[in-house]
């Protein structure tokens, strides 16, 4: 066995015993956090782990499947209601960058690039990229928006369960035995068409995008008739749970006291204005606060889906404004980077 698959089987083993524990504690999201906690624990104790590759991808397209599967044409004709709210996401992306910039660049001392792209919230491969090609350091980049995802994602279900009485450790769906064998096909393989296509055509998160779109058009088409089994969303929450946490692998002290450091005050930053700004909304409209709140929180776009699901949001509504965020922050982080740098 090569040393990657090996680094790949410890990350597994990590993650099931995680999830073990979350199971046995009835414990939020035993599927996503477990892994994650897993994970991070062994990284934290200096065991070498990977991330799962293909395979992880694989099981991602199953929350692509899962969002495009809510594209329904009573969702659609709900879709110009959400108009007031996505109006603020380029507000909210600006003063998130306004208020992190400064803290990573003068009072963290990172230089510009790595700076710009670690208080961009958009998807982390994405702004690994852009900041690398900037001359950042991937390494502390990694890490900081590692460390937003997992502790916004930590905390929220726990705050959620606390706040409205959710039990977040039931089955996020029907079993696959209530649904029929083709249609349970159908899902898998829109699942991976989409996830290819939208890569050779370079779109951004084409594992969660392209599987959503593909998804949506069948959903829409009456093709897909149901949200994916409970079993496929584990299988996504488990391998995102291995993600997350896998990226904190070789981590050393002195990475733990700075990038770690500064992820964790940038989260106190980004609980801030996100109180700030869900407060603000929740005035201004009169949507449901669950909604708002998973809306609106920079967390990780596919994290952040999981969570709405499992809690029985408005998974539209929440998907829609995340990917706004995103988009927005790819399509402009690189313009307003170099604007600042001259």
């Amino acid at each position: 066995m090569s040393r990657l698959w090996k680094h790949r089987a410890t990350a597994l083993f990590a993650a099931s015993i995680g999830a073990a524990v979350f199971w046995a504690l009835h414990l939020p999201l035993p599927l996503l956090l477990g892994p994650m906690a897993g994970c991070l624990l062994f990284a934290l104790a200096g065991v070498p782990l990977a991330g799962m590759g293909t395979l992880g991808l694989v099981m991602r397209t199953f929350l692509g499947v899962v969002i495009g599967s809510t594209v329904t044409p009573k969702l659609l004709h709900e879709l110009p209601g959400y108009g007031p709210t996505l109006l603020l996401i380029p507000l909210f992306v600006l003063v998130i960058g306004m208020a992190g910039y400064p803290f990573f660049r003068w009072g963290m001392g990172f230089n510009h690039p790595t700076s710009f792209y670690s208080a961009m919230p958009g998807g982390l491969q994405d702004m690994l990229i852009f900041g690398e090609e900037a001359g950042g350091d991937v390494r502390a980049m990694s890490l900081i928006h590692a460390t937003r995802v997992l502790v916004i994602v930590a905390v929220v279900p726990f705050v959620l369960a606390h706040l409205y009485d959710l039990d977040l450790t039931r089955a996020p769906g029907v079993r696959a035995s209530a649904l029929p064998a083709s249609q349970i096909v159908i899902m898998v393989i829109a699942g991976i068409i989409g996830w290819r296509l939208a890569e050779r055509i370079g779109l951004f998160g084409a594992s969660i995008l392209g599987p959503l779109i593909v998804a949506a058009i069948l959903s829409l088409a009456g093709i897909i008739q149901s949200r994916p089994p409970a079993e496929m969303i584990w299988a996504a929450q488990f391998f995102i749970g291995i993600a997350v946490g896998a990226k904190y692998s070789g981590i050393t002290a002195k990475e733990i006291r700075i990038d770690v450091g500064a992820g964790l005050v940038y989260c106190a930053i980004l609980a801030a204005v996100s109180i700030a700004v869900i407060w603000a909304v929740m005035l201004l409209t009169n949507r449901d606060p669950l909604d708002l709140m998973l809306a609106f929180l920079p967390g990780g776009q596919s994290e952040m889906a999981v969570i709405a699901i499992v809690a029985e949001a408005d998974v539209g509504f929440v998907v829609a404004h995340h990917l706004l965020r995103i988009f927005i922050v790819i399509i402009s982080a690189p313009v307003i980077a170099r604007m600042i740098r001259r």
